[in-house]
């Protein structure tokens, strides 16, 4: 069995489909979803039908983002967020005035249902964004961190490689889990497109909501595939650009 992590979709549905194709996904393979379903480019709605036909025949963890939880908000609430529309919201909202309201049920329990983090049989953890507490994900007192902190992320970026974890002064955080694989902040900041390691940390964030592609990565391999640039798909929305 695969252990394939998806990147942030971003409600880039094409891409995904061709990325989970170019990739040969099967039932065989077990599919971890890092969050960030919506909000970015035209297609939640179609974004989130398509993964929950997905677990109906195949192995996946669906984990929650950040956007996810302010998609799930106004889906319960019907109040706009100003700051949620500015960052990808208001394609997220004009997809879902085509939806019946008899048929948002079924994804307000699809974004209820998301997991905060998935840890497997060999300790690698998996989440969308990251974590604080020194005694790791389990001992997280505020559970929002996990879908929105960027810290854990620039903690490894900034780390000095010669550091070895007996060195007094290596990162606390880092020595829980063999590996952590994460989305949420786009490597295109750094100006990369593929996936990126930095201590034990990979992000799998290659900028799908911007101008970037989606990767699927194998967690085993670290082989990876990707869509072709997400905004070409859609060449007459802006995305989050």
């Amino acid at each position: 069995m695969r252990i394939l992590v998806i990147g942030d979709v971003h409600a880039g549905l094409k891409a995904l489909q061709q990325a989970m194709e170019r990739a040969k996904v099967t039932p065989d393979d077990h599919l971890i979803f890092l969050g960030d379903y919506v909000d970015g480019w035209s297609e939640a709605v179609g974004t989130v039908n398509f993964l929950m036909e997905l677990k109906d025949t195949y192995s996946c963890t669906f984990l929650r983002g950040n956007h996810d939880e302010l998609c799930l908000d106004w889906l319960q609430s019907g109040e706009d967020n100003h700051l949620w529309l500015q960052h990808g919201g208001n394609a997220t909202l004009q997809s879902y005035r085509q939806l019946a309201e008899t048929k948002k049920e079924a994804h307000i329990q699809f974004f209820n249902a998301l997991e905060n983090y998935y840890l497997d049989e060999e300790n690698r953890l998996f989440l969308h964004a990251g974590f604080t507490n020194l005694k790791g994900v389990t001992e997280e007192y505020f559970t929002k961190t996990l879908y929105w902190d960027r810290t854990l992320w620039e903690l490894a970026l900034s780390l000095d490689p010669k550091l070895t974890l007996k060195d007094a002064v290596y990162p606390q955080r880092l020595t829980h889990y063999k590996e952590i694989f994460i989305g949420h902040t786009p490597v295109t900041r750094i100006g990369k497109t593929t996936p990126q390691n930095a201590a034990n940390v990979w992000n799998i964030d290659t900028g799908a909501a911007f101008m970037g592609p989606l990767t699927i990565m194998d967690a085993n391999t670290k082989e990876y595939w990707q869509s072709d640039p997400v905004h070409k798909f859609y060449p007459l929305e802006k995305g989050r650009n």
